[in-house]
């Protein structure tokens, strides 16, 4: 039986998605092998994750200013708009390095089943940002919620910016696929590949 604190220290590692107990021990007892400073920056890294971390105010995108550095750049195209469900798949995408467009963060997709609706998402200001733009991509995951909601940002985009060109992913994802789980090589043939929702 472990002391109080370091089953706290357990039971809070495995809060984490994907951490076992035997993970969680492990952790547990690196923290309190370390170096007090460690701990103390480890602490405060994680102190700093809540209190500093912000969306940011243009695409939803994790940042720890109002506009996250994507979207500041310059050198980025901001007429091309690479539609994902979270920040995860942002990560991913530029991990792949072969796209140079900016995003937008749904955080989410449309599910009736969950409760999660249109208004729960951010479209209005997806649509807004549209209409100065040349292209949307849409890159919402292969599942009926994921396809759902592209069908859906699909006749909401054409209806409200009609000269707009608005892709889908090519699915070399398997179906069910996450894009924050795909390797770079699938992923930069999915973006290469994408094609017209019409």
């Amino acid at each position: 039986m472990y002391p109080s604190s370091i089953q706290k220290l357990i039971e809070s590692f495995r809060s984490l998605p994907g951490v076992g107990e035997k993970t969680a021990e492990r952790y547990a007892l690196s923290v309190s092998e370390m170096e007090p400073e460690k701990v103390e920056q480890f602490a405060l890294a994680l102190n700093d994750v809540r209190t500093k971390l912000k969306r940011c105010s243009v695409c939803g995108n994790l940042s720890d200013q109002d506009e996250c550095e994507i979207c500041r750049n310059p050198d980025r195209s901001h007429k091309q708009i690479f539609v994902v469900q979270s920040p995860k798949d942002v990560i991913a995408m530029e991990k792949a390095g072969e796209y140079r467009g900016v995003y937008h963060v749904l955080n989410g997709v449309i599910s009736p089943s969950k409760g999660v609706m249109p208004e729960d998402l951010e479209i209005d200001k997806l649509v807004e940002r549209a209409a100065n733009c040349e292209e949307v991509i849409l890159a919402t995951s292969n599942t009926m919620d994921g396809e759902t909601t592209a069908m859906y940002l699909d006749r909401l985009l054409r209806e409200q910016c009609p000269d707009l060109l608005v892709t889908r992913i090519a699915h070399g994802l398997p179906a069910g696929g996450l894009l924050d789980y795909a390797d770079e090589m699938t992923l930069a043939y999915a973006l290469s590949n994408r094609r017209s929702m019409k």
